[in-house]
């Protein structure tokens, strides 16, 4: 087998539980691995790590697979994918939607797999995985009642493993769904939507909304399908305003407010930091679920101004004693940082502002506290004086 040595003392993060191994860690490459191959990890003193995918055209050399030798076959995901199933079941025992397997949280690095009762929706973001992508479709097969399996490899982030983009069909037939998640209904468009079909890991906050919801006039902002707005509409509020710069996006909302039954509301297929310079309307409770600012360390700084601006634009239109409920998805951005920018924005507009709850992804996104890079959701819900 192929190996890959690590300088001295780069094996820290590694024990520590971390489980990438990047380019400027590595001492030497030992043998010609290709790429997506498994190879063997060890210590600068040549005593072994443990086995990884490797991919010379990424930053990320290695994804780490195991402390033991393992053959990746159809019964090794399978064997994976049944662990991650079973704490799925204990999470949500009467749903069967929900994300099956997150990535290097599930100890299948480069891997997303969401289900949809019946249908299973892939994204690959490295080598390693994208290489077996038909044998996890086999494995799926295998443990579940499958009508389809698709994968949706249209992220740019597939660049960086030096991945193409692509949309395709592994079994069966693709057809719109309707799912209840957490007791609404939504019709599920999985070519045309983003990501996998459906954004999961806002689902409990989304729940949530309804508690600060009645009687209150909202606005949803980056709604995407409406999920937020709905939940706000289902938990009392007298009227939702629901705004998406994606026609799509809106055309969705407005199928799913159909779905539920719901009136009482407005859809805008605008930009939302338009919308808000514009708007001359006031609201009870706004709702900011925007998509990520900062792709990556470099655009930090850049992305910490957007939110602050968006902040800014938000509490200029929020009622006194007020909810303003906003989310960051950038692993980049710290909650810290991002709660600044709130704080920040209060005194620009002389507001006060109090944190009432703070959550994270709902737990189908599992944390690894090695891994700060699978904790890139941050959600506040605050009052506003």
């Amino acid at each position: 087998m192929n190996k890959i040595k690590l300088k001295k003392n780069e094996e820290k993060r590694l024990l520590f539980g971390h489980q990438w191994i990047f380019s400027n860690e590595i001492d030497k490459i030992i043998g010609a691995p290709t790429e997506g191959e498994v190879v063997e990890i060890l210590r600068f003193d040549e005593k072994l790590l443990g086995y990884g995918f490797f991919n010379s055209h990424s930053l990320i050399s290695v994804r780490f697979l195991s402390n033991e030798e393992i053959e990746v076959d159809k019964m090794f995901f399978i064997d994976r994918i049944k662990k991650a199933f079973l704490i799925r079941e204990k999470i949500f025992n009467s749903s069967n939607v929900y994300r099956l397997i997150y990535g290097e949280s599930d100890f299948l690095p480069g891997l997303i797999i969401d289900r949809f009762d019946s249908t299973f929706v892939l994204q690959t973001f490295s080598v390693g995985m994208d290489l077996r992508i038909k044998i996890i479709a086999e494995a799926l097969q295998d443990i579940f009642p499958v009508k389809c399996i698709l994968e949706r490899n249209s992220s740019a982030t597939r660049k960086l493993e030096n991945l193409e983009e692509r949309v395709s069909v592994l079994f069966g037939e693709v057809k719109n769904e309707v799912v209840k998640i957490e007791g609404v209904n939504y019709k599920i468009n999985f070519i045309e939507s983003q990501k996998t079909g459906f954004f999961l890991d806002q689902r409990l906050n989304r729940v949530r909304v309804g508690r600060y919801a009645e009687n209150a006039k909202v606005l949803d902002c980056f709604c995407n399908e409406g999920g937020f707005g709905i939940s706000a509409l289902i938990g009392g509020a007298r009227n939702v305003d629901f705004v998406d710069i994606s026609n799509h996006a809106i055309e969705q909302a407005k199928i799913n407010v159909e779905l539920n039954n719901l009136t009482n509301c407005n859809f805008f297929a605008e930009d939302v930091f338009e919308f808000l310079k514009n708007c001359k309307t006031k609201y009870d409770l706004i709702i900011l679920d925007p998509p990520s600012f900062a792709k990556n360390k470099k655009s930090i700084a850049t992305a910490l101004k957007g939110y602050q601006q968006l902040h800014q634009l938000a509490l200029n239109l929020i009622e006194e004693n007020g909810i303003l409920i906003t989310a960051t998805c950038s692993h980049h951005i710290s909650e810290k940082d991002f709660f600044e920018t709130l704080n920040r924005a209060s005194n620009k507009q002389n507001r006060k502002i109090k944190l009432l709850e703070s959550f994270g992804a709902s737990p189908d996104h599992p944390i690894l506290p090695s891994m700060p890079e699978t904790n890139y959701l941050k959600c506040g819900f605050f009052l506003v004086n």
